[in-house]
Protein backbone atom coordinates (compact mmCIF):
# COMPACT_ATOMS: atom_id res chain seq x y z
CA UNK A 1 0.00 0.00 0.00
CA UNK A 2 3.10 2.28 1.07
CA UNK A 3 4.54 1.46 -2.49
CA UNK A 4 0.79 2.56 -4.56
CA UNK A 5 0.94 5.75 -2.37
CA UNK A 6 4.88 6.90 -3.73
CA UNK A 7 3.88 5.76 -7.08
CA UNK A 8 0.88 8.07 -6.88
CA UNK A 9 2.89 10.93 -5.98
CA UNK A 10 5.37 11.01 -8.26
CA UNK A 11 2.64 10.93 -10.95
CA UNK A 12 1.17 13.79 -9.42
CA UNK A 13 4.56 15.12 -9.40
CA UNK A 14 5.14 14.56 -13.11
CA UNK A 15 1.64 15.98 -14.04
CA UNK A 16 2.20 19.02 -12.03
CA UNK A 17 5.40 19.76 -13.75
CA UNK A 18 3.87 19.10 -17.38
CA UNK A 19 0.92 21.45 -16.03
CA UNK A 20 3.25 23.89 -15.60
CA UNK A 21 5.86 24.08 -18.98
CA UNK A 22 2.29 24.15 -20.85
CA UNK A 23 1.33 26.89 -18.89
CA UNK A 24 4.15 28.73 -19.90
CA UNK A 25 4.31 27.91 -23.10
CA UNK A 26 1.10 29.19 -23.80
CA UNK A 27 0.93 32.49 -21.56
CA UNK A 28 4.92 33.56 -22.03
CA UNK A 29 4.47 35.16 -18.61
CA UNK A 30 7.61 37.72 -18.28
CA UNK A 31 10.04 36.90 -15.74
CA UNK A 32 10.07 39.03 -12.71
CA UNK A 33 10.94 42.22 -12.84
CA UNK A 34 11.04 42.47 -16.70
CA UNK A 35 8.52 45.23 -17.98
CA UNK A 36 5.33 44.40 -19.24
CA UNK A 37 5.78 42.63 -22.45
CA UNK A 38 3.55 42.24 -25.84
CA UNK A 39 0.13 43.39 -26.16
CA UNK A 40 1.25 45.16 -22.54
CA UNK A 41 3.65 46.88 -23.68
CA UNK A 42 1.96 48.97 -26.54
CA UNK A 43 -0.92 49.69 -24.17
CA UNK A 44 1.34 51.06 -21.78
CA UNK A 45 2.97 53.30 -24.52
CA UNK A 46 -0.01 54.20 -26.29
CA UNK A 47 -2.43 55.02 -23.17
CA UNK A 48 0.36 56.59 -21.07
CA UNK A 49 2.06 59.91 -20.84
CA UNK A 50 3.27 61.26 -24.22
CA UNK A 51 7.16 61.20 -23.17
CA UNK A 52 7.09 57.27 -23.47
CA UNK A 53 6.35 56.96 -26.59
CA UNK A 54 7.95 59.86 -27.90
CA UNK A 55 11.14 58.16 -26.11
CA UNK A 56 10.23 54.38 -27.66
CA UNK A 57 8.94 54.97 -30.59
CA UNK A 58 10.66 58.01 -31.58
CA UNK A 59 7.72 60.21 -32.60
CA UNK A 60 4.56 62.10 -30.74
CA UNK A 61 1.54 59.43 -30.36
CA UNK A 62 -0.89 61.40 -33.63
CA UNK A 63 2.16 60.91 -35.30
CA UNK A 64 2.47 57.79 -34.68
CA UNK A 65 -1.32 56.45 -35.62
CA UNK A 66 -0.83 58.53 -38.67
CA UNK A 67 1.84 56.86 -40.29
CA UNK A 68 0.28 53.45 -38.99
CA UNK A 69 -3.15 54.30 -40.91
CA UNK A 70 -1.40 55.61 -43.89
CA UNK A 71 0.64 51.97 -44.28
CA UNK A 72 -2.77 50.02 -44.03
CA UNK A 73 -4.88 52.24 -46.08
CA UNK A 74 -2.56 51.94 -48.64
CA UNK A 75 -1.70 48.40 -48.41
CA UNK A 76 1.58 48.75 -47.55
CA UNK A 77 1.53 46.65 -44.44
CA UNK A 78 -1.03 44.07 -43.22
CA UNK A 79 -2.61 42.82 -39.83
CA UNK A 80 -1.36 39.37 -39.35
CA UNK A 81 -3.57 37.08 -36.51
CA UNK A 82 -0.81 37.72 -33.87
CA UNK A 83 0.62 41.03 -34.95
CA UNK A 84 -1.56 43.85 -35.84
CA UNK A 85 0.15 47.25 -37.92
CA UNK A 86 0.97 49.14 -34.74
CA UNK A 87 2.90 46.55 -33.05
CA UNK A 88 4.89 45.97 -36.67
CA UNK A 89 5.66 49.63 -36.90
CA UNK A 90 6.96 49.22 -32.70
CA UNK A 91 9.13 46.48 -33.24
CA UNK A 92 10.97 48.61 -36.18
CA UNK A 93 11.05 51.89 -34.17
CA UNK A 94 12.04 50.27 -31.12
CA UNK A 95 15.28 48.67 -33.27
CA UNK A 96 16.26 51.85 -35.31
CA UNK A 97 15.11 54.03 -32.26
CA UNK A 98 17.51 52.44 -29.66
CA UNK A 99 19.53 49.97 -31.71
CA UNK A 100 18.38 47.13 -29.98
CA UNK A 101 18.79 43.47 -30.39
CA UNK A 102 16.60 40.94 -31.96
CA UNK A 103 16.69 39.29 -28.68
CA UNK A 104 15.79 42.19 -26.57
CA UNK A 105 12.88 43.03 -29.02
CA UNK A 106 11.56 39.21 -29.00
CA UNK A 107 11.44 39.59 -24.45
CA UNK A 108 10.09 43.44 -25.26
CA UNK A 109 6.53 42.18 -27.31
CA UNK A 110 6.74 38.37 -26.85
CA UNK A 111 7.44 36.76 -30.46
CA UNK A 112 9.94 34.79 -31.52
CA UNK A 113 13.24 35.95 -33.40
CA UNK A 114 11.75 34.91 -36.74
CA UNK A 115 8.49 37.19 -36.24
CA UNK A 116 10.73 40.05 -34.93
CA UNK A 117 12.87 39.81 -38.25
CA UNK A 118 10.11 39.04 -40.71
CA UNK A 119 8.11 42.23 -39.71
CA UNK A 120 11.30 44.22 -39.30
CA UNK A 121 12.23 43.47 -42.94
CA UNK A 122 8.37 44.41 -43.86
CA UNK A 123 8.32 47.67 -42.61
CA UNK A 124 11.77 48.44 -43.64
CA UNK A 125 10.39 47.75 -47.12
CA UNK A 126 7.25 49.64 -47.08
CA UNK A 127 8.88 52.64 -45.47
CA UNK A 128 11.64 52.73 -47.92
CA UNK A 129 8.52 52.43 -50.67
CA UNK A 130 7.64 56.53 -49.34
CA UNK A 131 11.04 57.83 -50.04
CA UNK A 132 9.61 59.12 -53.80
CA UNK A 133 6.73 60.74 -52.29
CA UNK A 134 8.91 62.40 -48.96
CA UNK A 135 12.05 62.97 -50.64
CA UNK A 136 10.91 65.75 -53.03
CA UNK A 137 13.20 68.33 -54.79
CA UNK A 138 13.00 71.84 -52.68
CA UNK A 139 10.07 74.24 -54.26
CA UNK A 140 11.98 77.10 -56.65
CA UNK A 141 10.67 80.37 -54.70
CA UNK A 142 13.49 81.79 -52.66
CA UNK A 143 13.55 79.88 -48.97
CA UNK A 144 11.76 81.78 -45.88
CA UNK A 145 14.84 80.94 -44.12
CA UNK A 146 16.66 83.25 -46.71
CA UNK A 147 13.83 85.57 -47.90
CA UNK A 148 12.93 86.57 -44.14
CA UNK A 149 16.91 87.33 -43.18
CA UNK A 150 18.39 90.55 -43.52
CA UNK A 151 21.77 88.82 -43.55
CA UNK A 152 20.91 86.61 -46.61
CA UNK A 153 18.64 88.00 -48.40
CA UNK A 154 18.89 89.07 -51.30
CA UNK A 155 22.30 87.81 -51.52
CA UNK A 156 21.27 83.99 -51.24
CA UNK A 157 17.79 84.34 -53.30
CA UNK A 158 18.36 81.61 -55.25
CA UNK A 159 20.12 79.05 -53.28
CA UNK A 160 17.68 76.19 -53.03
CA UNK A 161 19.48 74.28 -50.44
CA UNK A 162 22.69 72.45 -48.87
CA UNK A 163 24.75 69.68 -49.68
CA UNK A 164 26.85 67.36 -47.73
CA UNK A 165 28.43 64.08 -47.26
CA UNK A 166 27.35 61.86 -43.87
CA UNK A 167 29.56 59.11 -42.63
CA UNK A 168 27.58 56.13 -41.12
CA UNK A 169 29.30 52.99 -39.02
CA UNK A 170 29.65 49.96 -41.67
CA UNK A 171 29.49 46.03 -41.02
CA UNK A 172 31.26 45.12 -43.75
CA UNK A 173 32.87 41.54 -44.40
CA UNK A 174 36.57 41.73 -43.53
CA UNK A 175 37.36 41.39 -47.67
CA UNK A 176 36.18 44.67 -48.32
CA UNK A 177 37.34 46.65 -45.14
CA UNK A 178 39.96 48.67 -46.83
CA UNK A 179 37.71 50.32 -49.08
CA UNK A 180 35.03 51.48 -46.54
CA UNK A 181 37.88 52.66 -43.79
CA UNK A 182 37.57 56.39 -44.23
CA UNK A 183 40.24 59.19 -43.68
CA UNK A 184 39.61 59.18 -39.60
CA UNK A 185 40.50 55.21 -39.69
CA UNK A 186 36.71 54.03 -38.99
CA UNK A 187 34.46 51.69 -41.24
CA UNK A 188 31.83 53.67 -43.06
CA UNK A 189 29.76 54.18 -45.57
CA UNK A 190 29.14 57.36 -47.02
CA UNK A 191 25.97 58.97 -47.73
CA UNK A 192 25.38 62.02 -49.86
CA UNK A 193 22.65 63.95 -48.81
CA UNK A 194 20.54 67.54 -49.85
CA UNK A 195 18.27 69.15 -47.55
CA UNK A 196 16.55 72.24 -47.19
CA UNK A 197 16.56 75.04 -44.60
CA UNK A 198 13.31 73.31 -43.12
CA UNK A 199 15.69 70.77 -42.42
CA UNK A 200 13.82 68.26 -44.38
CA UNK A 201 16.07 65.92 -46.91
CA UNK A 202 15.28 66.24 -50.55
CA UNK A 203 17.59 63.29 -51.77
CA UNK A 204 19.78 60.76 -50.04
CA UNK A 205 22.58 58.19 -51.97
CA UNK A 206 23.86 55.91 -49.34
CA UNK A 207 26.10 52.98 -50.13
CA UNK A 208 29.71 54.52 -50.97
CA UNK A 209 32.75 53.41 -49.18
CA UNK A 210 33.86 55.60 -46.65
CA UNK A 211 36.96 55.91 -48.51
CA UNK A 212 35.79 57.75 -51.34
CA UNK A 213 35.63 61.67 -51.26
CA UNK A 214 32.68 63.27 -51.35
CA UNK A 215 33.31 65.59 -53.77
CA UNK A 216 33.35 61.84 -55.92
CA UNK A 217 29.78 60.54 -54.76
CA UNK A 218 28.42 63.85 -56.25
CA UNK A 219 29.76 63.59 -59.09
CA UNK A 220 28.86 59.85 -59.71
CA UNK A 221 25.30 61.05 -58.75
CA UNK A 222 25.60 64.01 -61.61
CA UNK A 223 26.54 61.96 -64.17
CA UNK A 224 23.66 58.70 -63.53
CA UNK A 225 20.49 60.05 -64.57
CA UNK A 226 19.13 56.68 -62.83
CA UNK A 227 19.52 58.41 -59.93
CA UNK A 228 16.83 61.37 -60.31
CA UNK A 229 19.41 63.92 -58.82
CA UNK A 230 16.45 67.02 -58.71
CA UNK A 231 16.83 68.98 -61.09
CA UNK A 232 18.33 72.15 -60.42
CA UNK A 233 16.80 75.22 -62.15
CA UNK A 234 18.99 77.73 -63.92
CA UNK A 235 20.52 80.35 -61.68
CA UNK A 236 19.61 78.17 -58.44
CA UNK A 237 22.28 76.47 -56.76
CA UNK A 238 23.16 74.86 -53.65
CA UNK A 239 25.73 75.87 -50.84
CA UNK A 240 28.59 73.48 -50.50
CA UNK A 241 31.53 72.92 -48.71
CA UNK A 242 35.28 73.16 -49.85
CA UNK A 243 35.29 69.22 -50.30
CA UNK A 244 33.15 70.53 -53.60
CA UNK A 245 34.40 72.12 -56.51
CA UNK A 246 32.54 75.68 -56.85
CA UNK A 247 30.59 75.18 -60.18
CA UNK A 248 27.48 75.85 -61.73
CA UNK A 249 25.15 74.77 -59.78
CA UNK A 250 27.17 74.63 -56.55
CA UNK A 251 28.79 77.37 -54.50
CA UNK A 252 31.56 76.46 -51.99
CA UNK A 253 33.55 78.57 -49.94
CA UNK A 254 36.37 80.76 -50.96
CA UNK A 255 39.31 78.25 -50.15
CA UNK A 256 42.54 79.53 -47.88
CA UNK A 257 39.92 82.00 -46.29
CA UNK A 258 38.97 81.71 -42.97
CA UNK A 259 35.30 79.72 -42.95
CA UNK A 260 34.00 78.03 -39.74
CA UNK A 261 32.07 80.16 -37.24
CA UNK A 262 34.38 79.59 -34.25
CA UNK A 263 37.27 81.43 -36.33
CA UNK A 264 35.08 84.27 -36.36
CA UNK A 265 34.81 84.50 -32.09
CA UNK A 266 37.01 86.66 -30.12
CA UNK A 267 39.46 89.65 -30.87
CA UNK A 268 38.84 88.37 -34.74
CA UNK A 269 35.23 88.40 -34.81
CA UNK A 270 34.67 91.16 -37.59
CA UNK A 271 35.56 90.05 -41.01
CA UNK A 272 38.11 91.86 -42.84
CA UNK A 273 36.90 91.67 -46.39
CA UNK A 274 34.44 90.82 -48.72
CA UNK A 275 36.05 86.75 -48.49
CA UNK A 276 35.98 86.25 -45.53
CA UNK A 277 32.45 88.01 -45.20
CA UNK A 278 30.88 85.83 -47.86
CA UNK A 279 32.40 82.82 -46.24
CA UNK A 280 31.10 83.46 -42.87
CA UNK A 281 27.25 83.41 -44.06
CA UNK A 282 27.78 80.99 -45.91
CA UNK A 283 29.15 78.98 -43.25
CA UNK A 284 25.93 80.05 -41.38
CA UNK A 285 23.53 78.98 -43.86
CA UNK A 286 25.28 75.80 -44.38
CA UNK A 287 24.93 74.48 -40.75
CA UNK A 288 21.47 73.46 -41.80
CA UNK A 289 22.76 70.61 -43.17
CA UNK A 290 24.70 69.30 -39.82
CA UNK A 291 21.64 70.02 -37.85
CA UNK A 292 19.42 67.88 -39.97
CA UNK A 293 22.38 65.01 -39.52
CA UNK A 294 22.14 65.76 -35.50
CA UNK A 295 18.73 65.09 -35.64
CA UNK A 296 18.55 62.57 -37.46
CA UNK A 297 21.30 60.35 -35.41
CA UNK A 298 19.53 61.42 -32.58
CA UNK A 299 16.36 60.27 -32.90
CA UNK A 300 18.00 56.91 -34.54
CA UNK A 301 20.65 55.85 -33.06
CA UNK A 302 21.56 52.57 -34.68
CA UNK A 303 22.99 55.34 -37.29
CA UNK A 304 25.61 55.75 -34.79
CA UNK A 305 26.68 52.78 -34.47
CA UNK A 306 26.85 49.57 -37.31
CA UNK A 307 24.61 47.06 -37.31
CA UNK A 308 25.15 43.74 -37.99
CA UNK A 309 22.78 43.29 -40.76
CA UNK A 310 23.62 42.12 -44.48
CA UNK A 311 25.08 45.55 -45.81
CA UNK A 312 21.85 46.38 -48.58
CA UNK A 313 19.77 46.64 -45.17
CA UNK A 314 22.11 48.85 -43.69
CA UNK A 315 21.82 51.37 -46.98
CA UNK A 316 18.15 50.84 -46.69
CA UNK A 317 17.95 51.68 -43.07
CA UNK A 318 19.52 55.26 -43.84
CA UNK A 319 16.81 55.73 -46.61
CA UNK A 320 13.89 54.62 -44.06
CA UNK A 321 15.29 56.93 -41.68
CA UNK A 322 15.53 60.01 -43.89
CA UNK A 323 11.47 58.57 -44.31
CA UNK A 324 10.46 58.98 -41.00
CA UNK A 325 12.50 62.02 -40.70
CA UNK A 326 10.54 64.14 -43.44
CA UNK A 327 7.38 62.69 -42.29
CA UNK A 328 7.89 63.53 -38.46
CA UNK A 329 8.98 67.17 -39.87
CA UNK A 330 5.63 67.45 -41.55
CA UNK A 331 3.19 65.96 -39.33
CA UNK A 332 4.39 67.79 -36.15
CA UNK A 333 6.53 71.39 -36.53
CA UNK A 334 7.20 71.16 -32.66
CA UNK A 335 8.49 68.21 -32.63
CA UNK A 336 10.98 67.74 -29.51
CA UNK A 337 13.74 66.84 -31.18
CA UNK A 338 13.79 69.36 -34.19
CA UNK A 339 13.21 71.94 -31.09
CA UNK A 340 16.26 70.96 -29.25
CA UNK A 341 18.74 69.47 -31.23
CA UNK A 342 20.27 73.12 -32.46
CA UNK A 343 23.67 73.95 -31.44
CA UNK A 344 27.15 74.08 -33.29
CA UNK A 345 27.81 71.09 -34.45
CA UNK A 346 31.15 69.46 -34.93
CA UNK A 347 32.73 70.94 -38.18
CA UNK A 348 35.05 68.88 -40.37
CA UNK A 349 38.25 70.05 -41.97
CA UNK A 350 38.01 70.24 -45.31
CA UNK A 351 39.92 66.94 -47.54
CA UNK A 352 42.17 69.12 -49.73
CA UNK A 353 43.76 66.44 -51.06
CA UNK A 354 40.80 66.01 -53.46
CA UNK A 355 39.76 69.88 -53.82
CA UNK A 356 43.17 70.95 -54.75
CA UNK A 357 43.08 68.09 -58.04
CA UNK A 358 39.56 69.78 -59.01
CA UNK A 359 40.85 72.98 -59.04
CA UNK A 360 43.21 72.05 -61.94
CA UNK A 361 41.10 71.82 -64.29
CA UNK A 362 38.85 74.95 -64.84
CA UNK A 363 35.87 75.26 -67.02
CA UNK A 364 32.84 77.40 -68.17
CA UNK A 365 30.64 76.11 -65.57
CA UNK A 366 33.57 77.05 -62.82
CA UNK A 367 33.78 79.86 -64.14
CA UNK A 368 29.98 81.10 -64.12
CA UNK A 369 30.10 80.16 -61.00
CA UNK A 370 32.91 81.58 -59.35
CA UNK A 371 31.61 84.93 -61.34
CA UNK A 372 28.31 84.55 -59.56
CA UNK A 373 30.36 84.13 -56.32
CA UNK A 374 32.17 87.41 -56.66
CA UNK A 375 29.03 89.31 -57.19
CA UNK A 376 27.77 88.12 -54.19
CA UNK A 377 30.54 88.81 -52.22
CA UNK A 378 30.90 92.31 -53.08
CA UNK A 379 27.36 93.21 -52.93
CA UNK A 380 27.06 91.63 -49.24
CA UNK A 381 30.61 93.39 -48.59
CA UNK A 382 29.19 97.10 -49.78
CA UNK A 383 26.28 96.70 -47.56
CA UNK A 384 28.21 95.77 -44.84
CA UNK A 385 30.93 98.68 -44.99
CA UNK A 386 27.64 100.61 -44.71
CA UNK A 387 25.35 99.05 -42.34
CA UNK A 388 27.24 98.04 -39.10
CA UNK A 389 24.18 96.39 -37.80
CA UNK A 390 23.72 94.26 -40.28
CA UNK A 391 26.51 91.69 -39.16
Amino acid sequence: MDDYDLELDQMELVAAAAGFYYYNSIVKQPQRGISPSGSGFMTQVLEGHDDICRQMFRMDKHVFHKLSDTLRQRGMLRDTSGVIIEEQLAIFLNIVGHNERNRVIQERFQHSGETISRHFNNVLKAIKSLSREFLQPPPQTTPPEILCSHRFYPYFKDCIGVIDGMHIPAHVPAKEQSQFRNKKGLLSQNVLAACTFDLQFIFIYPGWEGSVADSRVLRAVLDDPDQNFPHIPEGNYYLVDMDYTNTEGFIAPYVGIRYHLHEYRGANKLPRNAKELFNHRHSSLRKVIQRSFNVLKTRFPILKLAPQYAFHIQRDIVIAACVLHNYIRREEKNDWLFATVDGEPEEEMPYFEDQFDMQLASSMQEQIASAMRESIAAAMWNDFINKWDQW
